[in-house]
């Protein structure tokens, strides 16, 4: 599907699945904005994909800080004219048991994920709603945004959370042509996920191989991973789609871990 001269924004978008989903964006004809907490490789990561810098940009954000999305999304819409495609993509991920779980640690995951996505979001629906031609904003969920596992906590919470937010913003996008929507992968080989591996054997007491094959891909129809490249197709459908047919959903790429 065509992205011919839209803006996208993806944060998070200098590694794992931003970084593929900027790239098949870059393919389908879009001008891209790379924004990450490493500006540096936020901008390696531009220069890579369009050495001419015509149709991708890298910009250091912190998406916590409003004042540092507020600034970061004025700048991309200066240089590209518009804003026309959010996906609000960045998060890490920390794991441990509730009752061991720090507080600060929780405050911090659900800062990234949640404000993250509600500042990011509110500073470019200023600029969808003022273009006056819609646009589409993809929060990148997870099977957890359907789904719970142990040790996982606050990263459920906000997966799921994010599904919230994505309805209002379809209710409220609806009368200005914004559609918005949630992609929930399962689990993507990401160094996300790698760091994961060896922490969930050590609590767990089980082998890498084990969490592998019994707890992340034990209940997917053939045992595998999702890939960045299902992500990112799922990305650029989303934002392609030209109605408000598709609004207020999230769709599940988990090699049928999670049916809805």
């Amino acid at each position: 599907m065509s992205l011919k001269d839209k803006v996208a924004v993806v944060t998070g978008g200098a590694s794992g699945i931003g970084k593929e989903i900027a790239r098949h964006f870059l393919a389908a004809g879009a001008k891209i904005a790379i924004a990450d907490l490493d500006g540096q490789a936020a901008e390696a990561v531009a220069a890579a994909f369009d050495p001419t810098g015509d149709r991708a940009m890298g910009v250091a954000m912190n998406v916590t800080e409003e004042d540092a999305v507020t600034d970061g999304i004025e700048a991309i819409a200066a240089r590209f004219g518009s804003i026309d495609v959010l996906v609000s993509n960045a998060g890490i991920q920390i794991v441990a048991p509730v009752h061991e779980m720090a507080f600060a640690d929780w405050k911090k995951l659900l800062a990234i994920h949640l404000d993250g996505a509600f500042l990011t979001t509110k500073a470019c629906l200023q600029h969808m709603y003022a273009q006056g031609r819609g646009g589409s904003v993809i929060y990148m969920g997870s099977v957890h945004s359907k789904e719970a596992s142990k040790l996982k906590a606050p990263y459920v919470a906000a997966k799921h959370g994010l599904i919230g937010l994505a309805k209002v913003v379809a209710k409220e996008g609806a009368a200005h042509g914004v559609r918005s929507n949630v992609i929930c992968p399962g689990f993507v080989r990401t160094p996300l996920v790698e760091k994961q591996i060896p922490e969930q054997a050590a609590t767990f007491g089980i082998s890498e191989e084990d969490v592998v094959r019994t707890i992340m891909l034990k209940d997917t129809v053939d045992g595998e991973f999702t890939t960045v490249d299902d992500v990112a197709q799922t990305a650029v459908f989303l934002a392609a789609f030209p109605t408000n047919a598709l609004t207020g959903q999230s769709i599940v790429v988990s090699h049928g871990w999670f049916m809805q």
